[in-house]
């Protein structure tokens, strides 16, 4: 039977009884072995050929047969840790599964656990949600039945031809369901990392670095091995016991807290982390300096400002564009807008205006005028608009004006005649003769 077909008939007895097609109701996954070979060049440098293979990752007890015996096939058996255990109802077309060789990098010891052997070969197997939602990183061991002449490395890996089967068990791994995070300023945020060992680790090591820029910095690092503990933000009763959470809690975020965080874990001779990238991102206040509705008389001006104000990061876009009020054609895109420079204020955000002097025509009344604002915060830009209205000089609402204003003139005029000659009386009146 084959690999396909194997694949299709599983997909329909998951189908056909609900909830069983969650992944850790299965007992398999395809996978890719990333098979690495290693040679040294003209100059005597090593270079690394990456060869993508297909692989099944089969869940199960020693002795089970391969599913598909025309594909490499790594049998995970019976273990303390269960990668499936940590997948929340994941589907199998939602999951990239990747298998690697792992080198100790020289540390040559016998892992803790049982069944474990000094020339034992290692293996990680990265799980991805394709959605982003966790990467969970397994440490598979496999005992050779033919231990590898010298270190198994990556300058010595031992060959795996197409049809091989690999016994192996999961000890370690390493996971986060937060391997991207988007933050606003002034909030609260937890990185999560959590690992699970198939025995009590004695020695232990969990550290976590920030990495932006030309720095990196250790924010905390604990070895259970001394005790000693460098740094805060992570809980240290979570980091007993051979399940443990190495989540971190960042303080108040600003616009520096961006970068990315690194969670570490070692239990010699294996090393696992990930990598978490903090974005802090602030949505901008969109504002216009006029209201919903402008009224001109022809021949009239105004200056119309729009503002995007406290936004993070830098980057924003920003337009000026016009419509007919009955949306019969696509807006148009005004060429006479200007744009001020962007001003950083003291928490780190940005404020950037976009502005253009209306010149009001009678042609021009009934449009709608908009400022459309994009930025990596939105996940649709922000719209602000006004209705313009245009009237002849000599229109009623003209006129009215007209009339208002010289009414008003008029009533000042018979006030200053009024008062001036009273003013003029008193002040004769206060003179003294000599």
């Amino acid at each position: 039977m084959s690999f396909n077909l194997i694949i299709i008939l599983n997909l329909l007895h998951c189908a056909a009884v609900p909830g069983l097609r969650a992944i850790q109701q299965l007992s398999w996954l395809p996978c890719r072995l990333v098979d690495e070979h290693v040679s040294l060049n003209s100059e005597g440098h090593a270079e690394t050929q990456y060869e993508h293979r297909e692989a099944l990752l089969q869940f199960g007890h020693q002795g089970d047969t391969a599913l598909n015996p025309n594909t490499i096939t790594f049998l995970n058996t019976g273990s303390k840790v269960d990668m499936r255990k940590y997948i929340d109802g994941a589907l199998v077309d939602q999951l990239e599964c990747e298998i690697h060789r792992y080198s100790t990098q020289g540390i040559q010891m016998r892992w803790p656990g049982l069944g474990a052997q000094e020339h034992d070969t290692w293996f990680t197997c990265t799980l991805r949600h394709a959605d982003g939602l966790f990467v969970i990183t397994s440490f598979l061991r496999h005992t050779p039945a033919t231990p590898t002449p010298g270190q198994a490395d990556f300058r010595n890996w031992a060959p795996i031809s197409d049809r091989e089967t690999l016994i192996t068990s999961t000890v370690m791994l390493v996971l986060t369901r937060t391997p991207v995070v988007r933050v606003g300023l002034l909030k609260h945020q937890n990185l999560h990392c959590q690992f699970a060992v198939d025995h009590k680790a004695a020695d232990l090591t969990v550290e976590w670095r920030l990495q932006r820029r030309s720095e990196r910095l250790t924010l905390f690092h604990h070895a259970s091995r001394t005790g000693q503990t460098v740094g805060s933000g992570v809980a240290l009763r979570g980091l007993k016991g051979s399940e443990g959470d190495a989540s971190l809690t960042l303080p108040v975020t600003k616009t520096t807290s961006e970068g990315t965080y690194v969670c570490t874990v070692s239990v010699p001779p294996l090393f696992g982390s990930h990598d978490i990238i903090l974005h802090v991102m602030e949505s901008p206040r969109v504002s216009l300096n006029i209201d919903s509705t402008l009224s001109l008389v022809d021949g009239g001006e105004q200056k119309v400002v729009c503002l995007a104000d406290n936004y993070f990061p830098l980057d924003v876009d920003m337009e000026w564009f016009r419509e007919p009020s009955d949306g019969g054609l696509l807006p148009e895109k005004l060429d006479n807008v200007l744009y001020s420079s962007h001003r950083h204020h003291q928490d780190g955000t940005y404020s950037l205006s976009a502005f253009f002097l209306l010149h009001a025509t009678l042609q021009d009344s009934g449009y709608k005028y908009f400022c459309r604002v994009s930025h990596s915060s939105l996940r649709m830009p922000v719209r602000k608009s006004f209705a313009l209205t245009v009237t002849e000089f000599g229109s009623w609402n003209s006129l009215l004006w007209l009339v208002l204003v010289s009414g008003f003139i008029l009533v000042m005029v018979i006030i200053l005649r009024v008062t001036l000659p009273r003013l003029t009386l008193g002040r004769r009146a206060n003179q003294k003769p000599y």
